[in-house]
């Protein structure tokens, strides 16, 4: 008869094959080739002490924080309003607005140059109206509107899940108590969406830290960490610079998502 310590290393095992040969050797191999260049292990440093990579990371970051506050403002208010409201049509806007989850990062790059690029519709209106064409798609206004396109439909797929689980006892019981409008969005939605919130914002702010595709679609007047580390591995084979800045980005990436998880979790242990 097979022992419990047996049989869970057995279960055990594939999880521990996949860990090893998709996770742990990728990334010591990843850390050894940022500490193996001329720099050494100062090459982690580099991100702080070069002015280019420390540009870089900083665009990255507040581009990343940003977009993640729109995402969560605009998905948060049409997230409740699909979910509360009945109306004919409102499976196919639901199904619209979602649409976009099938499109990988180059074609929604290609989407906002169709829409603010130099032959776009923004630019061709603009051009009508006032006789010079307003041009952003190729800049980081222009990025932020591609990760902005696509954020927005997984949150509000997440707010909408969130919100069809409120009680409704506890929005009737503070009007009940003369509570308005805004005071039951601020004390009872708002808390009660909040490990969504922030587990949707989380993973936001991660997929617009290392998005590759519409940045690279976009690339002309951007500068931000992915394309940073593409242009130091392809441009000038400067392999242990874009690895430590690989790892730099992971760790702050990971760095936030424990931060999320941690506030996420400590909020719905305080609501139970």
């Amino acid at each position: 008869m097979t022992s419990p310590s047996i049989r869970l290393g057995v279960l055990a095992l594939p999880a521990l094959v996949v860990f090893v040969a998709f996770w742990l050797l990728p990334m010591a191999r990843l850390v050894a080739v940022g500490a193996g260049g001329p720099r050494g292990v100062a090459a982690y440093a580099a991100i702080v002490t070069d002015a280019n990579y420390l540009s870089s990371l900083v665009s990255t970051v507040v581009l990343s924080i940003v977009v993640t506050f729109a995402t969560l403002v605009v998905s948060g208010i049409a997230g409740m309003f699909l979910q509360r409201n009945r109306f004919p049509g409102r499976g196919l806007l639901v199904s619209l607005l979602t649409f976009p989850l099938a499109f990988p990062g180059v074609v929604v790059g290609f989407m906002v140059i169709m829409l603010a690029g130099r032959q776009g519709l923004i630019g061709s209106v603009t051009d009508a109206l006032f006789g010079s064409k307003l041009v952003f798609a190729y800049s980081i206004a222009g990025l932020f509107l591609g990760y902005l396109y696509f954020s927005i439909p997984r949150v509000i797929l997440t707010v909408m899940a969130a919100v069809e689980k409120l009680d409704g006892a506890l929005e009737e019981a503070a009007r009940s108590l003369g509570a308005n409008g805004w005071q039951v969005l601020r004390d009872v939605i708002i808390p009660g969406l909040r490990p969504a919130l922030i587990s949707a914002g989380a993973i936001c702010f991660a997929t617009s830290m290392g998005a590759f595709g519409t940045a690279f679609t976009l690339a002309t007047n951007i500068n931000v960490l992915p394309i940073t580390i593409y242009t130091e591995f392809t441009n000038y084979a400067n392999f242990s610079i874009a690895a430590a800045l690989s790892i730099v980005l992971g760790i702050i990436t990971w760095a936030a998502l424990a931060f999320a998880r941690t506030l996420a979790g400590s909020t719905v242990a305080a609501a139970a």
